[in-house]
């Protein structure tokens, strides 16, 4: 029950803070928290008493706020995976509330110390769940690899066997789980159903690939049995034409770049009139040829 009191609380004053400046913009809730005075190692020791001893929430209260700048000094650092400078401040946030509820003075260090850890803790949670749709890191040493090796590739670049070999034992793994993470980062994530805009890049999709609703399996055979009938029934009546009606159905009807009736005229030596009442003799032929039972 002191737990969540002590929540609503905290949670009370870092609504205030966000809310300091129009529209509760992130300039705003730095601006704030960057004026909230810093403690002094007796006035956080006294706070720190006053909260492990006797539950006081102001005591929480005010050692929560004179280190939320330090959470935006973190959070910052944390920029180049592509979420929101707001979101990762918030889940600092939540770390160093976890922190205060922790934190022992009588051990004797400071809290910035000691919250750094679970600050760092709940920021890279919150990256490893929403970073990728698929989880990239998901053992301790991957999740190692994952906050250390793109620090280390934005100096290596594409590493080389000998270079992963370096990296495993700088981080203390196995080459072989340095070579597949740095696979996982290489990968880019598909939208499940991206926005049509006409593009070629917007053909495919995984969507595409889910069977529709409203499919008929037996309706989709039997389409598929007709049309192979039709062709089948083409290729025999293409077969019943002259060699010159044929060539000239397949150049005026069935190639990819049609050829114009001036062109088979000179082909051929006779007028374009006399191709064009070729090819209309020739598509009646085949009609008569599909058609017949």
């Amino acid at each position: 029950m002191a737990n969540d009191a002590m929540n609503t609380a905290i949670a009370a004053t870092n609504r205030d803070l966000i809310l300091a400046g129009p529209l509760g913009s992130l300039d705003a809730y730095i601006q704030a928290v960057g004026s909230v005075p810093s403690l002094t190692e007796e006035e956080e020791r006294e706070l720190a008493v006053r909260l492990r001893e006797e539950g006081d929430l102001d005591a929480a209260r005010q050692l929560v706020l004179a280190h939320l700048r330090f959470v935006v000094h973190v959070a910052s650092g944390y920029q180049g995976y592509g979420l929101p400078m707001a979101d990762l401040v918030q889940e600092g946030n939540v770390g160093l509330m976890k922190a205060v509820k922790r934190f022992d003075p009588s051990v004797g260090v400071r809290l910035v110390t000691f919250a750094v850890h679970w600050i760092r803790a709940e920021i890279h949670e919150f990256i490893l769940r929403n970073w990728r749709l698929v989880k990239v890191a998901t053992t301790k040493a991957q999740r190692k690899l994952f906050f250390n090796l793109r620090k280390l590739k934005n100096r290596l670049g594409w590493m080389s066997p000998h270079e992963q070999e370096a990296v495993a034992e700088y981080l203390g793994v196995k080459p072989a789980e340095v070579a597949e993470m740095e696979i996982r980062l290489a990968g880019q994530d598909i939208a499940f159903d991206p926005p049509q805009s006409g593009g070629d890049e917007d053909t495919y999709s995984p969507a595409q690939y889910l069977p529709s609703s409203d499919a008929d399996p037996a309706a989709e055979l039997e389409e598929a049995d007709a049309m192979e009938r039709a062709s089948e029934q083409l290729a025999e009546a293409l077969e019943g034409l002259d060699e010159r009606s044929r060539e000239i159905i397949a150049a005026r009807r069935l190639a990819e770049k049609k050829t114009t009736l001036h062109e088979l005229a000179k082909r051929y030596g006779v007028s374009a009139e006399r191709i064009r009442q070729i090819e209309n003799l020739a598509l009646k032929q085949l009609r008569t040829a599909i058609t017949a039972p």
